[in-house]
């Protein structure tokens, strides 16, 4: 067996306006009283389906194909996923343990809660389990439902002891077990492959919905562009840049596994919003429901949805949004929030987020439009300080609601943001930006988008969309400045009911929003390099592309850009199916089992964040800290622990591990001596916050050599050495 590693977002009565919108649709003419105004509108006469899928028509026909093509991209992701994965850790050949072991991380800390809940007696017992935990932070209870985004594996729990309650009830046989040799002098294992094997279960669940993420994304790709073959244009497109796109194939337990999809769904639905003159009711109840699924399995959905909120208002300031229609969006996003405080038990993170405190700013800069408009008057400067007013506002109510609440769980991602721009470090934004993925984007990202012409592709669409709009906007001011002075109540530009057709622009602020983001944080280019794939499928729209000629024509445009892409995507399909590999971890397999052989259930362990996870998970010991570093309170404690990879005295730290009830602390000699780049071994970090010891031998090492007089040696392998900590200072 070979162990892998991987590294791995009004008006008033009379009025009148002018402006030139972008539809993705036909070119029309609509006559306002005393003006022409030019606009790109909907063909009529479609049906409400047909018009939702954007086909160019409404027979039963054309929708059955859509959906069998959307069915058919959702089946070749999942099984696409579901190889990868096997793959690369032989997953269905693992025993328990070795599954287990397989979910590093923050992966292992949610996967135990799934597992705690399908062990308890009932499913209820285990709810309440997870509600009032008191393993996670010895010697702290926590409601991990309120600090872990759990929700996921709060319904595959229930789903999973449903599925083998019913199946068990009739006699189905839910799993295939044998036993396996692992050669080597090593013990057999026993390994299951089924439904009815936990593990096996959950990655499914987590595959199958980002296969339906898939279908969504043919159908997102075919509407955006009024055509089916756009649709193929965005899963071809998703498929020749999976590596930059997903990585639920490496880590299906994390929480962008089970948020994304629902954002795919929740941008489709806001397309469709946006595309129509009056939305219904249903439809802005379905983007809330999308929006709460979006939220509860992942803490980082409020900065995702913060950017959505802000191409909007961007979108609302240049008069392609209505504002009835952005008060409805903001509504719809006000309410999904409540709902999601509620369902996270007070989680003081979501309200006083800068999401929460942008939406707030926005609704009262759009109730006070017309003063806005009577003070600025038309133009670039009302534009301007709409915008001003949006940050000096939102930043002003997201630090004025932060001391109301006393929150400072976020106040990392402010020492994150403020890194990425000044010379600013401290200990846990370097836990941060020391690793690969909250770096800034490395340079052979954007290399690979060009080989695969996705970058060339996408500066071809926006460009077309941004000099359409700049040519509307030149327009709209130069009309502006001729008309009468004394129109200050107007609402400048989106009292036209054509102002609502602006989802192309929107669009492709977004897309600028998601730029920003992978460009100052390398792992939110999930967000990037999807969206760039939906924008892609505007090659396929009449609306930009119509210059190239009839139909046919553009199709055979588009056929030819598809084969030069397909040249660098197959090749980056067949590097993925080309990995190889089988899971194995014997050094951690020995501590685990020493662990579970050699303590009592209720020894307290610390150590590196990974480490404890799987410590919880497989050895169900007490922990005093954890991967999960959102929490200020849990930030310190792992500060606490990891001064044993400092330069302090032995007396100060073993001060701190007494003060945290640890009872063994597991020492890697990895953590004391890796170094990802200079500055970013564990001792350098701790010399930026404790410049007084700044040449002294770190902790770690001497601890690694001999751990007399301060701690005692009871385990050691090749790469763990645990640690047994005194009851009292020697």
């Amino acid at each position: 067996m070979v162990a892998k590693t991987r590294k791995q977002t009004g008006k008033s009565p009379g009025q009148t306006q002018t402006l030139h919108h972008i539809s993705p649709h036909s070119k029309s003419t609509i006559r306002r009283p005393g003006r022409d105004i030019k606009a790109f509108s909907h063909p009529d006469g479609l049906s409400i389906i047909g018009h939702k899928l954007g086909l160019t028509s409404p027979s039963v026909w054309s929708l059955a194909v859509t959906v069998l093509f959307a069915g058919l991209t959702g089946y070749l992701h999942w099984h696409h996923l579901s190889q990868l994965f096997e793959n690369d850790r032989h997953f269905s050949h693992l025993s328990n343990l070795e599954k287990e072991m397989a979910f590093r991380t923050e992966m292992g800390l949610y996967y135990s809660y799934y597992k705690t809940i399908i062990e308890a007696p009932s499913f209820l017992d285990g709810l309440h389990m997870i509600m009032n935990d008191r393993l996670t932070e010895y010697p702290l209870v926590i409601n991990t439902l309120k600090r872990f985004n759990l929700y996921p594996e709060v319904v595959l729990a229930s789903w999973y002891r449903m599925y083998t309650g019913v199946m068990g009830y009739f006699g189905i046989p839910t799993k295939t077990c044998w036993s396996i040799n692992r050669g080597e002098g090593l013990t057999p294992v026993d390994s299951c492959e089924g439904l009815g094997d936990p593990a096996y279960f959950y990655v499914a669940c987590v595959f199958l919905l980002n296969g339906a993420m898939m279908s969504i994304f043919f159908i997102y790709g075919t509407y955006l562009s009024g055509s089916r073959l756009g649709g193929i244009v965005s899963t071809l497109c998703f498929f020749f840049n999976h590596g930059e796109s997903t990585r639920v194939m490496w880590t299906p337990p994390l929480r962008e596994s089970f948020a994304y999809p629902f954002l795919v769904l929740q941008m489709l639905l806001l397309t469709y919003i946006l595309r129509i003159r009056n939305p219904s009711r249903t439809a802005m109840v379905a983007l809330g429901i999308s929006n709460l699924c979006f939220m509860l399995p992942w803490q980082f959905a409020q900065f995702v949805l913060l950017t959505q909120v802000a191409s909007l208002f961007a979108s609302y300031i240049l008069g392609y949004l209505a504002a009835a229609k952005m008060q409805s969006i903001l509504v719809t996003h006000m309410i999904t929030l409540g709902v999601c405080f509620v369902l996270m038990f007070g989680n003081s993170m979501l309200l006083t987020s800068f999401y929460a405190s942008s939406l707030i700013s926005i609704w009262v800069i759009i109730a006070l439009r017309n003063q806005f408009i009577q003070v600025f008057k038309h133009g670039v400067i009302l534009w301007v300080m709409q915008g001003l007013a949006w940050v000096g506002s939102t930043v002003l109510l997201k630090f004025l609601l932060s001391s109301v609440f006393g929150a400072s769980d976020d106040a990392h991602i402010s020492g994150l943001i403020k890194s990425k721009f000044t010379s600013y470090k401290d200990f846990h934004t370097l836990m941060y930006t020391c690793a690969a993925e909250f770096d800034f984007m490395e340079f052979e990202t954007p290399v690979r988008y060009l080989k695969t012409l996705l970058l060339p592709v996408n500066m071809l669409v926006v460009a077309l969309i941004a000099s359409k709009t700049v040519q509307d906007l030149i327009r709209t001011l130069t009309q502006k400045a001729k008309t009468s002075p004394n129109m200050e109540d107007e609402d400048e530009f989106t009292g036209s009911d054509v102002a609502a057709k602006g989802e192309l622009v929107y669009h492709s602020l977004q897309l600028v929003a998601f730029a920003v983001l992978a460009i100052l944080i390398m792992r939110l280019k999930l967000f990037l390099t999807p969206h760039m794939c939906i924008m892609a499928s505007l090659l396929c729209s009449r609306q930009l592309f119509g210059w190239i000629g009839e139909r046919f024509k553009q199709q055979a445009a588009v056929f030819t850009v598809l084969g030069m892409m397909a040249i660098q995507g197959v090749a980056n399909l067949q590097a993925q199916w080309a990995i190889i590999g089988e899971f194995s971890n014997l050094p951690q397999e020995e501590l685990l089992d020493w662990i579970q052989e050699n303590t009592q259930p209720d020894s307290v362990f610390a150590g590196a964040m990974p480490t404890m996870a799987s410590v919880k998970l497989s050895a169900g010991r007490p922990i005093v800290n954890h991967p999960h570093y959102e929490d200020a309170g849990l930030r310190e404690r792992t500060k606490l622990v990891y001064s044993m990879y400092s330069r302090m005295s032995g007396e100060t730290v073993q001060r701190n591990l007494m003060k945290l009830g640890v009872d063994f602390f597991i020492l890697e000699d990895s953590w004391c001596t890796r170094r990802t780049r200079p500055g970013c071994s564990m001792p350098e970090i701790w010399d930026v916050e404790d410049p007084d010891n700044v040449g002294k031998t770190p902790f770690c090492t001497q601890m690694s050599n001999d751990p007399w007089p301060y701690f005692t040696t009871v385990f050691s392998n090749d790469v763990y050495k645990v640690l047994e900590v005194p009851k009292d200072l020697r």
